[in-house]
């Protein structure tokens, strides 16, 4: 999942990818077009996928054109993503489209092979640091080539900002092929100053303390109904003075931000029901005033809107780009609800009281009363901003505490999205490399995609929506800064572990016995301990929070079961490999871990937060990740996987919509270059 203010986000895809445990399973009969092409395009260690949008076709003219309508305003808010992530992100995007475009020299050397492999990769990360490591990349061609497919292209179109080419290059060059220039776009390091360490562009010429006494000079912990404090600006210091530039209408990404409201405003006339119209009316006031309070009264009308056939998310949701966990990135998930999908996330959200009650956590720690979750399984449109390319499989939603205790939230699962890592995922050769248990290996392909599934809906579902934070406590984002987003999602994680070995998920009738259970515990302590580290560099550490929570949990229950060989980390044939001996005592661990991470929460308990994620989720054996490292690269398979979007395409006669047909672009470049031209509206700089 994303944790963090606002609308919650989740997204637990697992660190090989769903794809790569969840083999066996089968696309569902409106999903089965044997000539669709999953596959896209792969490069670096990137893969391209696509997606389908089934039951498209069955909405009414009106529901396309709302659809459309909604598929525009996520667009829109393409360039803002890219500057939120770094300053100079739109500069180097833009000469990257200017040399593709105008360039008129050769195209078939190895230089220019690597350069394109360049654009592709920063097209993919929305910038230069990359998609989920957050780690500065470079290109692999040289400066100097660089420099001449600079002078070789259309230089009247080069985002100059006034300055010379000579200048525009020699400032240029740290910015792109400097490693250590701007290294890491989030920073989460124990003991340094995490805003001024981190490359994003959430804060320009202040310091972390500066930011937290800004901060805590205005947030009343009392308060019941506390707005989210930083969510939709960019903190600067101006003559001395810390300021707010407010990500609104009138403000800072304005030009971008109107265009996010026109198609809002179209979308609002065509609305299904009164209940979606409110919410959209009260999501353009939002964007109109950058209000925060509008913002809550925005997210309480959304999730109010449960009839509606298509939803949306559109705005500042997720704050994992903040190493201090204030600032959200834009994103928007347009999508239809797969009614007949639904059923099984539906069941857990009916139960949810039950499984609060029955949690593990100390009860002064339980919700008396679990407000309004719904959940439904979804087919998605369109996804931009931070979840265009590597997007969630799951969401859970709002992120403020106080509106999904005292209203509720909503939960979905991404169905068309799994599908198409689920296809690719049935090629992968990673099951076999790093399971040496044929029990295992059949077990998966039985169980795999359904435990995936479950661990999915439980985590966003129930994982996200236990416990309460204790009176007088603030936000997590105030307490355990730095930590707080990790501990969210293994947190979430937990709650999914703990009951997906519960035989009450048998007796409801979604799954079929508690062998699924053992499946997902094998997947998960897999994970944790070994090939997810295939996502790293020798010498690194982990700095991302859901590879920090996995590592976190499964180190955490292996430690502590160590006395009783709960877990046995072996070796064969020079390889590493895991295994569960005692199930049912691992399950009592991971109750025992949601317990201690539930109370850090609830309690706000910094130093304790910092002992477990340091003292787990962080430092990797280097002489264990460069084995893991040599076994995967003789795979030839893509650590990370992503996709590129279908497009709609209005039918006008008499000019009105008629119809809205879907376009399933399969050329990365071409789709690339073709959004930037069509949304590129804000400056180079902001």
């Amino acid at each position: 999942m994303n944790l963090k203010k606002s609308m919650m986000y989740g997204a637990i895809c697992a660190a090989i990818g769903i794809a790569a445990f969840t083999s066996d399973k089968k696309p569902d009969q409106k999903n089965k077009k044997t000539t669709f092409e999953v596959t896209c395009d792969e490069f670096a260690d990137l893969q391209v996928l696509r997606y389908q949008i089934p039951g498209f076709e069955t909405l009414t003219p009106k529901q396309k054109e709302l659809a459309y309508y909604l598929f525009e305003a996520a667009n829109c808010g393409r360039d803002i993503f890219y500057d939120q992530r770094y300053k100079h992100n739109l500069t180097i995007r833009r000469t990257i489209e200017n040399i593709l475009n105008t360039y008129k020299g050769e195209k078939t050397s190895q230089d220019w092979k690597a350069f394109e492999t360049y654009a592709k990769r920063v097209f993919f990360s929305n910038g230069i640091h990359h998609h989920y490591s957050n780690i500065k990349f470079v290109p692999t061609c040289s400066y100097q080539y660089f420099q001449s497919l600079v002078m070789g292209s259309d230089t009247k179109k080069l985002p100059l900002n006034g300055r010379s080419i000579e200048q525009f290059l020699i400032e240029m060059k740290p910015i792109m092929f400097s490693p250590s220039y701007d290294a890491k776009l989030v920073n989460l390091a124990s003991g340094i100053d995490n805003v001024a360490a981190s490359a994003n562009n959430f804060y320009e010429g202040v310091t972390q303390k500066e930011v937290e006494e800004y901060y805590n000079a205005r947030v009343n912990n009392a308060d019941q109904q506390p707005i989210s404090w930083g969510l939709n600006s960019k903190m600067v210091k101006e003559n001395g003075i810390v300021a707010e530039k407010i990500w609104k209408m009138d403000g800072m990404y304005g030009a971008a931000i109107s265009k996010i409201v026109f198609w809002l405003e179209k979308a609002i006339t065509v609305a299904e029901n009164d209940k979606q119209k409110r919410a959209l009316e009260l999501l353009v006031d939002y964007y109109k005033t950058g209000d925060l309070k509008i913002w809550d009264e925005y997210n309480i009308a959304w999730v109010n809107d449960t009839e509606s056939r298509l939803d949306v998310v559109n705005g500042f949701i997720e704050v994992y780009d903040d190493a201090i966990g204030k600032r959200a990135s834009f994103e928007s998930i347009v999508s239809i609800k797969d009614m007949e999908a639904t059923k099984r996330i539906s069941a857990i959200a009916l139960q949810a009281q039950w499984f609060e009650d029955h949690s593990p956590i100390s009860a002064e720690h339980k919700k008396a009363s679990v407000k309004g979750i719904t959940a439904k399984v979804i087919t998605v449109i369109q996804e931009a901003g931070a979840s265009e390319h590597s997007t969630p499989i799951g969401i859970n939603l709002p992120n403020a505490n106080w509106i999904r205790q005292q209203h509720g939230s909503k939960s979905v699962s991404l169905g068309n999205v799994v599908h198409s890592y689920n296809v690719v995922g049935a090629k992968s050769p990673m099951m076999k490399e790093f399971t040496l248990s044929q029990e295992e290996i059949e077990r998966n392909a039985k169980y795999g995609a359904l435990a995936s599934d479950l661990h999915t809906d439980m985590h966003e579902v129930i994982g996200h929506a236990s416990g309460k934070i204790n009176p007088g406590i603030g936000d997590p984002d105030q307490t355990l800064k730095n930590y707080a987003s990790t501990l969210e999602e293994a947190r979430a994680d937990l709650v999914a572990l703990y009951y997906i070995y519960d035989p009450k998920l048998v007796e409801m009738g979604v799954m079929p016995s508690i062998e699924v259970g053992k499946t997902e515990y094998d997947g998960y302590i897999r994970n944790g301990l070994i090939t997810q580290l295939t996502r790293l560099q020798l010498g690194e550490n982990l700095e991302e929070a859901h590879m920090r929570n996995r590592q976190l949990n499964a180190s955490w229950v292996y430690e502590k079961g160590k006395a009783e060989n709960v877990i046995e980390m072996f070796k064969k044939d020079g390889k590493t490999y895991v295994k569960i001996n005692n199930y049912e005592k691992l399950r009592e661990l991971f109750g025992q871990l949601l317990k201690e991470i539930q109370r850090i929460k609830s309690e706000g308990d910094y130093a304790a937060a910092t002992a477990l994620v340091e003292g787990y989720g962080v430092k990797v054996d280097q002489d264990l990740l460069k084995e893991v490292k040599d076994r995967f690269e003789k795979l030839h398979v893509a650590a990370y996987k992503g996709f590129i979007q279908p497009k709609l395409v209005p039918i006008m006669k008499e000019g009105k919509i008629v119809d809205v047909k879907v376009e399933y672009p399969n050329d990365w470049l071409k789709d690339q270059l073709e959004r930037g031209k069509n949304y590129g509206y804000l400056p180079n700089i902001n």
